[in-house]
């Protein structure tokens, strides 16, 4: 539990059901605690309050408007469509609160310009809801992929992120509508795919990006399942696939020339719950027991342990930012903004490149 009189205060802008989890970390961060939510109703935000528990000091606003106004908020979540980002995220830097801003962060990289514009102005920390990359096991894994003894030279990602939630979900979910989420699949479930990929060659943008034929569209002009490749200069290459339509996969392989990251669980660890996070590593071949047919070498289980989640560790870093940007011993930090914009410009060289019929986009 936070300390009261040193937490960072957020207020969270809408009633999403990814706010329910955001509510239950604040609740656990050391150092942050939910001050307020806002909806577009005080109904629906008093209805949200009472359905999930939240403490009776929690103020409850019905309007976003509300939540901005509040002079103690000191930090904001937005869940909001992401077709609202910019709007909303340009609103609260304007009023000096730090912005915690879901995935996809904007509908394109211009969006995301003014978003992190406003925030630059008024000195305020910008971060956006990638909450794997908290995780004390993506730490783990980069140390791995940094021993060029075992890892060797990285030549191939692949990352495969997909979930089948049903003709209802296609039909109404705000993430196929274009006014809402325009970017479907891409910005929901490919947001993720991509910041894997860029995450394992230290967010070096690529050479060129190539959609895959075959991208599916809604009626609405939606994608809800695509895939695509990039290409380095050195020779590095990637895939990845995000659907809609698929059975659920949150898959990431990293090749090197002298070994192998794997992961089944990526966004999200199976048994993070239970305090820790697994992945899969293989090096070091035997070539003698290959000239046997033995091909395949069983490879490491790595068990990384964490004593929060990386939902708590994502807030509990955002909040200890904040803290040092207030207490002015910092200004915000640049680094996660520019994360932001790398995973953007990708993604929207990929939703450029199905418009133009498949052909490759130069970065």
């Amino acid at each position: 539990m936070s300390d009261d009189q040193t937490a960072v205060r957020f207020g969270i802008l809408g009633c999403a059901n990814i706010s329910i989890k955001l509510c239950k970390a604040l609740s656990k961060a050391p150092n942050a605690k939910l001050h307020a939510i806002g909806s577009r109703s005080l109904e629906k935000a008093t209805a949200f309050a009472a359905e999930h528990g939240l403490p009776e000091a929690v103020r409850v606003y019905g309007s976003y408007e509300g939540v901005l106004e509040d002079e103690e908020v000191d930090a904001v979540y937005i869940p909001l469509p992401t077709g609202l980002h910019v709007t909303w995220a340009v609103r609260a830097a304007e009023r000096r609160k730090h912005v915690l801003l879901e995935k996809p962060v904007a509908m394109n990289v211009a969006e995301l310009d003014r978003i992190l514009e406003a925030c630059e102005a008024h000195g305020v920390q910008f971060m956006d809801g990638t909450m794997w990359v908290h995780h004390p096991r993506t730490a783990k894994m980069k140390e791995a992929l940094s021993d060029a003894q075992r890892f060797g030279q990285l030549k191939w990602i692949h990352s495969c992120l997909t979930y089948n939630p049903g003709p209802e979900f296609l039909k109404n979910s705000i993430r196929v509508k274009p006014d809402l989420d325009g970017l479907g699949a891409l910005g929901d479930t490919g947001w993720y795919c991509i910041r894997a990929i860029l995450w394992a060659v230290n967010y070096e943008l690529p050479k060129s990006v190539l959609a895959f034929p075959g991208a599916i569209l809604n009626e609405e002009g939606v994608i809800i399942s695509c895939g695509s490749s990039m290409h380095w200069e050195d020779g590095r290459s990637a895939t990845f696939h995000c659907s809609f339509l698929s059975y659920v996969t949150f898959d990431v392989t990293v090749l090197g020339t002298k070994g192998c990251l794997r992961l089944n669980d990526f966004a999200l660890p199976f048994e993070e719950s239970l305090g820790f996070g697994k992945f899969l590593e293989a090096s070091e071949l035997d070539y003698g027991k290959i000239e046997q047919g033995m091909w395949c070498p069983k490879p490491n289980e790595h068990v990384v342990e964490t004593g929060f989640s990386q939902d708590i560790l994502m807030v509990k870093e955002f909040a200890d930012l904040v803290r040092k940007v207030q207490g002015c011993e910092m200004k915000p930090e640049k680094t996660w903004p520019v994360l932001s914009r790398k995973t953007q410009v990708v993604l929207d060289a990929v939703k450029e490149s199905i418009e133009k019929g498949y052909q490759p986009v130069e970065l």
